[in-house]
Parts: structure tokens; C-alpha cells; sequence
């Protein structure tokens, strides 16, 4: 008999002692706001907030070569980054469709660790370990083990400095963007990274499940006393959208290549991967849709899978792939897919919201960037 197990994070019983609001997100019970969605927004945008991100996926790939194996299984150069940074990249089919975006830090020279989004997260490990026969390369899931945890904001450095040692004060203080160190914060090993989802300066901290908690409460009191709060996954939506950063499954599918999401320069066509050919031939013809911003004049939010149309109301142009009211800028904001005939920046649009057609301006994207 098959037994099915929910994933559960490590931190569930401290969001629920919080009065954490949850939603089943890829399987996993995960805190959708703890009061107000508004508030933790404007707090990473003003200090900080504290996020459990538990649920993306980490798989480990080591081995002599393990640098080529990623050469073959993604879109990407992953070979070249040096020990200590991070890269952007895709993980393609055949087709040159996009299983998945993910990161990939270099931790040794034979050590990489793959972080990958938690509904992909089972099949980019089983594409890795299929990708990986041929090469001195062992990949391993260890996702179950491990826990994430993010504080991003504009206080998040002075958070973090306030928990480790003063050895690593000016480590901390000079890790680049996309980089990774190992670091001890409130007396445990994490793995730190200077990434993010937000559009805000953070860190990411890899922790093993049993260390989860102390670090968590440590974060959290460090966090609240320079007026963050603990976020949830409605806020890291509407950030990430202010961003202009691709969720999978709304800007990413299967269905969309890399060139008309407007990702064609993670593409890395001077080396054999899995989806060269038909990336290859995508990336020398015009793409028939784009990836565009709107922003709108009024009030309401267009959502995912609004239809878009022309100035008068009249053809649809295209398709919703995100969309929100941006509690940074007060006014509607969204991501879309149209037709590459209307890509160009002011271009009028409008978009069908429930029956009327509101109109919507094309904008280039990211629609906040940090001072």
C-alpha cells in the first residue's frame, strides 16, 4: 500500500502560534498573511519582513563533473560561475519549453546546489538524475531536509549582522548579490545567500530542518525589533510582481520558451544542452507574443487570464499572466502576454475585467526598483 505524506514545514507550529492564515501552495501548508497581506508589504518595502520558504526544492550536484553535467542540463553556462556565486537559469525540454527557473550556486568546485520552485521541484530532480547518466555526477534531492528562510527589506543586512559573530560582521556587509557564504548565525551554520524574490535587498538562509526553529525565533525577534514582521506568501506575490520577476506557472510554462518571456539572454546557445535545437531555431525568428507590462489608470486589478485587447475594446491581443493592485505605486499593475505588434512602451490597451473594459498603458518592466 502507497501511503501519501503532505509536506509539511519545519516551521509550521511557529506560523500557527503567530495566527498565520494558511494556504495549500504545490502540496505544502504555507502561511498566506499572519494579519494583514497590505502590512507585510509595505513593511519589506520600509524594513523588513520575514518569510518561510521551506517548500522550494534543494538538490545538490556534485561529482568531477558536475559543472558539465548542468552545462547539459540547462540553458545556461552554470560552469563558469565561480565558487560563492549564483546564477539564473532554465531547465528546458526537448521542445524548448521551461520545466522550470531555478538558481544554482556554487558552493566547491565540485559542489553546486540547485534551488528550484516547489511545485517543480520533484521534476527537476528526476530531469537532473536522467540528464546526469554519462557523467561523473551524483545528484541528490535534499529537499526534505532542509529549510529555507528569507528576510528581505532594506533592514535585512542590519538583521543579519545583529546575529553573527563579529568575525563575519564585514562578511556580511560585502557579500555581493547573487553570491553565497557560509556563515553562523544565532550559533548555527547556515548557508547565506544575498538573494531574493522581492525587489529589496535580503538574504536567504539554508539551515538543516532540526536547526529551523532557534534560527527562525532569533530572525524573527531580531526582525520585529527594527519594525519588521513575519510575511506571507500574499505579500511575496504582490512584491515580486512590482519587481517584475516571472512566477512558474503564470509568465513560465511549458508552453512558453525563452525568448517571448523576455529571457532569451539566460539562453546559452554555444554549448550542447537539452532544447538547443529548438532554441536555436526559436531564437532566429520574430517571436509572435511578448511579454509585456501594463499599468492602468483606474482602480481594478486585471488577474490572471483576463483577456486583453486593442485601444477600442475590440481584438484580443492577448493574455493576463499576473496582475494586482500595487500597494507601492496605488494604482494596477500586471504582466501579460500580447502580440508582438503591440509591445512598444505607451501603447493603449484594454483589458476585459469581469464584462468591462478598463484601459491599461504598456510599461516597461520592473514597475518598482529599490533606491
Amino acid at each position: 500500500m502507497t501511503v501519501t505524506t503532505t509536506p509539511v514545514s519545519p516551521l509550521l507550529d511557529e506560523h500557527g502560534a503567530l495566527g498565520a492564515h494558511f494556504t495549500d501552495f504545490a502540496g505544502w501548508q504555507m502561511p498566506l498573511k499572519y494579519d494583514s497581506e497590505l502590512a507585510e508589504h509595505h513593511a519589506v518595502r520600509k524594513s523588513a519582513g520575514l518569510f518561510d520558504l521551506s517548500h522550494m526544492g534543494e538538490i545538490a550536484v556534485t561529482g568531477t563533473e558536475s559543472g558539465a553535467l548542468l552545462d547539459y542540463a540547462l540553458a545556461g553556462e552554470l560552469s563558469k560561475i565561480g565558487v560563492g556565486r549564483a546564477k539564473y537559469s532554465l531547465l528546458c525540454n526537448a521542445d524548448g519549453g521551461v520545466i522550470d527557473d531555478l538558481v544554482v550556486y556554487r558552493l566547491a568546485d565540485e559542489h553546486f546546489l540547485v534551488v528550484a520552485n516547489a511545485a517543480n521541484a520533484p521534476a527537476v530532480y528526476r530531469e537532473l538524475a536522467a540528464r546526469a547518466d554519462g557523467f561523473s555526477a551524483n545528484v541528490d534531492d535534499q529537499s526534505a531536509e532542509t529549510a529555507l528562510i528569507a528576510v528581505q527589506g532594506p533592514a535585512a543586512q542590519n538583521i543579519v549582522q545583529s546575529l553573527v559573530p563579529a568575525l563575519q560582521l564585514e562578511t556580511v556587509a560585502e557579500l555581493k548579490y547573487y553570491a553565497v557564504t557560509r556563515a553562523v548565525v544565532a550559533g548555527i551554520d547556515v548557508l547565506l545567500a544575498r538573494t531574493g524574490y522581492t525587489g529589496e535587498d535580503g538574504f536567504e538562509l539554508y539551515v538543516p530542518n532540526a536547526q529551523s526553529v532557534a534560527l527562525w525565533r532569533a530572525l524573527l525577534a531580531a526582525t520585529t525589533e527594527r519594525d519588521g514582521i513575519p510575511a506571507g506568501l500574499a505579500c511575496r506575490d504582490t512584491l515580486r510582481l512590482e519587481a517584475g520577476m516571472a512566477l512558474y506557472g503564470h509568465e513560465l510554462t511549458l508552453d512558453t520558451n525563452p525568448y517571448e518571456a523576455g529571457l532569451g539572454k539566460v539562453v546559452r546557445l554555444n554549448k550542447e544542452f537539452v532544447g538547443r535545437d529548438a532554441l536555436q531555431t526559436l531564437s532566429e525568428q520574430a517571436p509572435q507574443r511578448v511579454l509585456i507590462g501594463l499599468a492602468g489608470t483606474g482602480r481594478r486589478a486585471a488577474r490572471a487570464e483576463y483577456t486583453v485587447h486593442d485601444a477600442t475594446g475590440g481584438a484580443a491581443v492577448g493574455t493576463i499572466t499576473s496582475g494586482a493592485l500595487s500597494p507601492t505605486l496605488g494604482h494596477p499593475i500586471a504582466l501579460a502576454f500580447v502580440d508582438i505588434a503591440f509591445r512598444e512602451p505607451g501603447t493603449e490597451l484594454t483589458v476585459d475585467i469581469r464584462g468591462k473594459k478598463e484601459p491599461f498603458v504598456v510599461t516597461p518592466s520592473p514597475f518598482y526598483r529599490r533606491s
